[in-house]
């Protein structure tokens, strides 16, 4: 559960801007999404690796330049 205090004479949009925050860092819509559809072990997997595969890709750049 989120809780977000409500400092004396702070703003009511000061306060909501930081549960927004608090939220966004605790993933739950992230993790809504992914629930909403069912993904198989293997495409998972894959996706996974392909996503490594990518970075390992962005890293190797990064090392050349």
């Amino acid at each position: 559960m989120i809780i977000v205090a409500v400092k004396e004479n702070e703003n009511i949009e000061r306060a909501l801007k930081r549960f927004k925050r608090k939220f966004e860092k605790t993933r739950v819509m992230r993790e809504i999404r992914a629930r909403k559809v069912y993904k198989k072990p293997s495409q998972a997997k894959r996706e996974m690796i392909s996503k490594a595969v990518y970075i390992q890709g962005l890293k190797r750049e990064n090392d050349e330049v």
